[in-house]
């Protein structure tokens, strides 16, 4: 059980989070895009979303601004989340728009409204979960992809649900987070989406 609760704190780890949403939309949506239109608009958004960011990590760690990828530290997640903030502007401008790619493009608004929300919450000394930010945020777009295209995703949703509870124990049992934080970082992520659903449902 102990290997299950540190697994999960990697593999939804929230940097994962734009890249699964992208790649659920481009795998599902029943809209037709040529296949290389698609291959391209995925590795950009993962070149942006987790290359990038891996790599501006490793620059800061280097620079002796984080300890590790949690970011434990409220100070030290000023940089990223800024950082994170200009790269989901870039996805945005230049890869998608909201024209041809309506859903996905709101789940990128989405994602930018959350990590504004953590960056403003550091300027506070506040520390929420980026882990259930990420993880909800996608868990509510799944949910409204789902109902907006009537494809039955029940499995897909209560996967997610589950993820989220394992998550969310993972962070208590490493005590990442309180109780607190991890019900304002699924806040955090999961209002934004909702908000947007308005645009595109």
């Amino acid at each position: 059980m102990k290997v299950l609760l540190k697994l999960a704190s990697y593999l939804f780890h929230p940097i994962w989070m734009p890249f699964a949403g992208s790649l659920l939309y481009f795998s599902l949506t029943p809209r037709f895009f040529p296949e290389e239109v698609i291959r391209a608009k995925l590795l950009a958004i993962a070149i942006i979303t987790v290359f990038i960011p891996i790599v501006f990590f490793f620059l800061l760690k280097n620079l002796g601004k984080v300890t590790n990828m949690a970011l434990s530290e409220v100070e030290e997640r000023k940089w990223p989340l800024f950082f994170f903030s200009i790269l989901c502007l870039m996805v945005l401008n230049q890869i998608l728009d909201r024209y041809n790619y309506p859903e996905v493009y709101f789940y990128f608004v989405g994602i930018l409204g959350a990590t504004a929300i953590a960056y403003v919450c550091t300027l506070f000394r506040i520390k929420i979960s980026l882990h259930m930010m990420g993880l909800a945020g996608f868990t509510g777009f799944l949910i409204a992809f789902s109902r907006y295209f009537h494809i039955n995703l029940i499995l897909a949703t209560s996967g997610l649900l589950i993820a989220l509870g394992l998550t969310a124990s993972s962070r208590l049992y490493l005590k990442a987070h309180t109780n607190t934080e991890l019900v304002l970082g699924c806040l955090a992520g999961i209002l934004p989406q909702m908000l947007l659903f308005y645009y595109w449902l």
